[in-house]
């Protein structure tokens, strides 16, 4: 464990859920994991205790990937968790495929309307329609040629990268056909408690965490995670985006709930220590700029060159990707500041140095 994490608390240690099983973490809510087959091999995911138009049943956080080993495990939650009751709602808080991905299946499943954000779910329809390499999430040519124009030009990572033009819709083979929208500042009424909506920036396009004020409880997806930093990154579809400011303006939200909150992550364990996270975010942040600005001082460099400034470790190819989404995110970030100047060379990389 890490110096940071140790300045947490975790009111369950190192419990996990059993596959297909949930625990209850709160009044009316349960935790449950499912699967991911990346270096990240878990997503949280929440029951709430509902009751909608007068009928008991059950409102989903969050849905997993599409897979039939993880649809295999939702059916043993149904027949293990839901008390005899109904999915009354699913309630997803991004567009990533960990979280959107079997929403269409599970409100199909049990005739269930789907929340989100519009923005997300937007997104979300449009990319599981696309197949082939029409830019739908980090993968296909005109991700190849983004990495290139950013230094990644090893031949085997870019084949792989252009093979992977189906990675979305893969992983979100559908969306359901209508939603119902929910907005920052929005108080969801869930199991007799308003929730309220707290929409981020800068790791999704329209994040929507949830705060119950009466159970001291923060859903709080990608936003907020114990041990590892929230990506954000640029990618394709987005070339010049500036995504940091935005995520770190966006945890300044969170800044008025009460120390002790109790955090329901979507990766690693259920956490208090709420404002402690958000100022490790901010001095992470905070340091890896000032490391990005220091490494442009002499010779210029390209996103590529600041992925080992960044992350001192080996990394797969899907890290990869994802860790030069980042460091371009913070080259971004200084370059908009007026701290970095940026040169296309003429072997077609982009390098940024200091002004």
């Amino acid at each position: 464990m890490n110096p940071n994490e140790q300045k947490l608390q975790y009111p369950w240690a190192d419990f996990q859920p059993e596959a297909g099983r949930a625990h209850v973490v709160a009044e009316g809510v349960k935790w449950i994991r499912m699967p991911l087959p990346f270096a990240l091999d878990h997503i949280n995911l929440w029951l709430l205790r509902d009751n909608i138009d007068g009928k008991d049943g059950w409102t989903i956080v969050d849905c997993g990937i599409a897979r039939d080993e993880v649809k295999a495990l939702w059916e043993q939650v149904f027949e293990n968790e839901l008390e005899g009751l109904p999915v009354l709602r699913v309630l997803v808080t991004h567009m990533h495929p960990d979280h959107v991905g079997l929403a269409h299946w599970l409100c199909e499943r049990w005739n269930a309307p789907l929340w989100m954000t519009m923005t997300d779910f937007m997104v979300a329809s449009l990319w599981s329609s696309r197949r082939g390499d029409a830019g739908a999430g980090p993968g296909g040519q005109a991700a190849v040629e983004h990495f290139a124009r950013h230094g990644l030009t090893d031949p085997d990572a870019q084949e792989q990268i252009r093979q992977r033009a189906n990675y979305y819709p893969n992983l979100v083979p559908a969306m359901p056909s209508r939603y119902t929208r929910i907005l920052h500042g929005d108080q969801v009424r869930i199991g007799g408690r308003d929730w309220r909506v707290i929409v981020g920036y800068g790791h999704a396009p329209e994040h929507a965490s949830l705060f119950s004020p009466d159970l001291g409880v923060l859903i709080s997806g990608d936003m907020v995670l114990p041990r590892i930093s929230t990506n954000v990154s640029v990618f394709d579809y987005e070339p010049d985006a500036n995504p940091l400011p935005l995520y770190l303006r966006s945890l300044d939200r969170y800044a008025d709930l009460p120390e002790d909150t109790l955090v329901l992550p979507a990766h690693g364990r259920p956490f208090k220590g709420l404002h402690e996270r958000i100022t490790q975010q901010h001095d992470h942040h905070r340091d890896r700029l000032a490391e990005v600005l220091e490494a442009c001082t002499g010779q210029p460099q390209s996103t590529s060159d600041i992925v080992p400034v960044l992350f001192k470790r080996k990394l797969d190819l899907h890290q990869l990707t994802f860790a030069m989404g980042e460091a371009l995110a913070h080259l971004h970030a200084l370059y908009f500041e007026g701290k970095l100047k940026r040169e296309l060379g003429a072997d077609g990389i982009m390098r940024f140095s200091a002004t």
